[in-house]
């Protein structure tokens, strides 16, 4: 898997630092081992999230992906210390594969991203000493451990931004290698190599040390050529593909070693060929970089998941065809047991005669050494009873061989005796079967419900999906819902909006609603001038019941009142503070009391296709793609992803845009 290169840090370090200087730290993620997704707040853009990929990358992402359940101990340590924080700076160091991003809360930390080998997430505090390793890591000089003094890695090769000639030739005086080797050890990189010797056309097999002034001349110019762009920040953000059309003939592949795919800053003659490669351009470095990795980590969640079915689906095919032995064992038992027997019977007057020889020698006291010996003697001397033994052991135990079937007796006593022991084993066996047939078909059973759960699990994987930012309506901005007798309803989702729902969107023919607990929407019903129902009432004053703390704190029923629009107040009596968001209710108030706790989420036709929030009697008379919730024990985003899942039949909606509209606290599904 490609990593990101010197050059292609440099370009998204510059970006980075454009767009979050000054952002406020969110909350920190960790979906993978090596992997950190942490969430800013930028003002006048809004969520941005980062993704931070030890040894492999970071960048900007709208590829969010599956967070444990249960967050691991580093983001959880990272929220501690940086949520609510600002960012100060984010730079590479030295031109290095280290990124250090400067975040200032009451204290200054440092992030440190290593991006070499594989990697590492470190935090330090001000005085430079690490709080907490992504990965603990010792070498002889260098210690990554809490507690410890953090040691950057040794300065190694060279920053084609601030190159000398000194330092070039330096570099070629020094190598004992050609080229190419010199170029791509000295910190740029193979593809940036090639693309010098490209340009410069020197052979890249020359001995470095053999170089003249004349080709040291040209190396230098080429490299100041090729990096120019980056040093001025006017880079080219491209992911090149080869064509998988173009024969390997055309290729030249022997030439110049290049990659199938691959993402750069800036434009390189090595993907100039149009028939052989495509290109496509981004606006910035971090869109190319997303679109890039994200790809890959698609099909790196989607084999982690197949692995992980098929080790499942494999533990049933595995007992199954364990099974499926032993059914045939059992009836290879009764069919050789079965002749066995048969064939004591049929051979039944010279057994019979071999036991009688052995029986006489016993009677005389002869041992079963010696018996066993006069009996091989007297197969050699032609003894026609005696042609049938294979052998004896010292317990008198013989091995028959009749017609190429090995059959073991106990010659001390009779044959029928003999025989009914292979009978009685068949029989046992035949009884096995039974058991092993209704055991084979509850593994059947179980295989193939496991198959159909890896079926469904791997066609609802969920892969990271692109978040698109949407343009949201005025009333999505805010709590809302399109009541059965189609009036608009509108609450805040916080303080602000509050105060927005009432001094801007408050009209004098409307009606106010709010739940009669501390911490509640402000909810709205615009008339536009039309005659209210209680139908629509009590529609509405549901939805300010569930869209209030009622929720969060599990409750199952809830009061709300109405009033008119001027008996809300904003101006206090002398003595009296009106926190933001908060009004004051003069007069009477009107109650309806005892209301379910209950909404359901759907897909509804209004201007357009979307997903609204709402009573169940509103919701359903609107769609019938819909969930209905109750305040529950699930967290928030393992229900969006649920609901999510059941009805965004068209594809047009996001896990964020479910996550917008459900109520602050957990919830659960009611099974309908």
């Amino acid at each position: 898997m490609k990593t990101m290169s010197n050059v292609d840090i440099n370009a998204i370090c510059y970006e980075l630092n454009e767009i979050l200087e000054g952002a406020r730290v969110d909350k920190s993620f960790q979906p993978t081992k090596d992997t950190v997704i942490m969430r800013f707040h930028v003002r006048g853009t809004g969520r941005v999230d980062v993704v931070f990929q030890a040894g492999v990358r970071i960048h900007t992402t709208r590829y969010p992906l599956d967070n444990p359940k249960i967050p691991p101990s580093f983001p959880m340590v990272l929220r501690k210390h940086l949520k609510g924080a600002n960012i100060v700076s984010i730079k590479q160091h030295n031109f290095d594969r280290v990124v250090e991003i400067k975040i200032k809360k009451e204290k200054t930390y440092t992030l440190v991203i290593e991006l070499f080998s594989k990697g590492n997430i470190i935090l330090l505090d001000e005085a430079g000493n690490i709080v907490i390793p992504l990965k603990r890591k010792q070498w002889s000089d260098r210690d990554i451990s809490s507690k410890k003094e953090y040691k950057y890695p040794p300065k190694r090769g060279i920053n084609p931004l601030e190159l000398q000639k000194k330092d070039l030739i330096q570099l070629f005086n020094d190598s004992n290698t050609d080229l190419i080797r010199t170029l791509a050890r000295s910190g740029l990189g193979g593809v940036y190599s090639e693309e010098i010797v490209l340009r410069s056309g020197i052979d890249k097999k020359t001995i470095s040390s053999n170089l003249g002034d004349e080709e040291i001349n040209k190396i230098y110019e080429t490299i100041l050529d090729i990096f120019n762009p980056l040093k001025n920040h006017k880079i080219n953000p491209n992911i090149v593909i080869r064509n998988d059309n173009v024969s390997d003939s055309s290729k030249d592949l022997n030439k110049i070693n290049k990659p199938k795919e691959d993402v750069l800053p800036l434009n390189l003659q090595l993907y100039e060929d149009n028939n052989e490669y495509k290109r496509e351009y981004f606006d910035t470095f971090n869109e190319a970089a997303d679109e890039f990795f994200s790809k890959r980590i698609k099909d790196e969640i989607k084999g982690v998941q197949e692995d992980i079915w098929d080790k499942k689906v494999g533990k049933y095919e595995k007992r199954l065809k364990i099974q499926n032995e032993t059914l045939n064992g059992f009836k290879n038992t009764i069919k050789v047991s079965k002749q066995k027997g048969d064939l004591l019977y049929a051979n039944y007057s010279q057994i019979e005669n071999l036991l009688n020889v052995i029986q006489n020698a016993r009677s005389k006291e002869y041992p079963w050494k010696q018996i066993s010996k006069t009996l091989k003697d007297a197969k050699k001397s032609g003894m026609d009873e005696a042609q049938i033994v294979d052998s004896m052991d010292k317990l008198g135990n013989l091995v028959l061989d009749i017609d190429g079937e090995k059959i073991s007796i106990d010659s001390k006593i009779p044959i029928p005796e003999n025989a009914e022991m292979y009978y009685e084993k068949a029989k046992k066996a035949k009884r096995k079967i039974e058991g092993a047939l209704i055991a084979i078909e509850n593994t059947e059973k179980q295989l193939k419900k496991m198959e159909d759960k890896r079926d469904i699990a791997m066609d609802n994987i969920m892969v990271p999906q692109k978040r698109v930012k949407k343009e949201l309506t005025w009333y999505e901005k805010l709590r809302w819902f399109v009541t059965s007798d189609n009036f608009l309803v509108i609450g805040g989702r916080d303080a602000n909006t509050n105060e927005a729902v009432v001094k801007k969107y408050l009209d004098n023919n409307d009606i106010y609603l709010h739940s009669d607990i501390h911490g509640a929407s402000s909810v709205v019903i615009k008339t536009e001038g039309n005659k209210v129902n209680d139908n629509t009432l009590k529609e509405s004053a549901i939805f300010a019941a569930s869209f209030s703390s009622a929720w969060s704190k599990n409750y199952g029923t809830q009061d709300v009142y109405w009033v008119n629009p001027d008996q809300v107040s904003k101006t206090p009596e002398s003595g009296e503070f009106v926190a933001k968001g908060s009004f004051i209710i003069r007069g009477n108030r009107n109650h309806i009391r005892g209301l379910n706790l209950k909404i359901a989420v759907g897909i509804v036709d209004y201007e357009g296709k979307r997903i609204m929030a709402g009573p169940v009697d509103a919701v359903s008379s609107h769609t019938d793609n819909y969930v209905i919730i109750k305040p529950g024990y699930t967290k928030k985003e393992a229900i969006a992803k649920k609901i999510l899942h059941k009805i965004n039949e068209d594809n047009i909606i996001s896990l964020d845009d479910v996550v917008r509209v459900l109520p602050s606290g957990k919830c659960d599904i009611v099974d309908s």
